[in-house]
């Protein structure tokens, strides 16, 4: 069974680091959120999963094949994390959209490449006055 889990957990590795390579940004977004479901599976997968027992034990009991309970525990947490790092990118994607117009990773980039207009230019030069010469 962990054999599936890790082979599994290379093949969204690799879709996550694909995705993330291409040049639009709603693949690169999506792409950052399956290698972080990759990451997940590799760590319940490391855990061994597959205990015949609970990870608790009443007084008086023994666990001999108990599961982990550490990596589930920490995959939980990465789940509420990566659901909220999602939600955050998608939100910036839609703000860029709305900015630029468009998703492609090298319009964005040269669009905000540009230089921003200084405005302290504007304030340091007044204009002329009409009167004086």
């Amino acid at each position: 069974m962990e054999w599936i889990g890790a082979i599994t957990a290379g093949i969204m590795a690799a879709l996550g680091v694909w995705m993330m390579l291409d040049r639009h940004l709603m693949r690169v977004v999506l792409g950052i959120a399956v290698l972080g479901n990759a990451i997940n599976l590799g760590v319940l997968t490391a855990g061994r999963f597959s205990g015949s027992q609970a990870a608790f034990t009443f007084a008086g009991q023994s666990a001999q094949d108990a599961a982990n309970p550490l990596p589930q525990a920490l995959v939980l947490t990465a789940i509420v994390i990566g659901f909220a790092l999602f939600v955050f990118a998608l939100s910036v994607l839609k703000r860029t959209h709305e900015l630029h117009g468009d998703k492609d990773t090298d319009r964005v980039s040269q669009v905000t490449e540009q230089p921003a207009p200084d405005k302290d230019e504007e304030h340091a030069h007044p204009p002329a006055e009409e009167g004086k010469a």
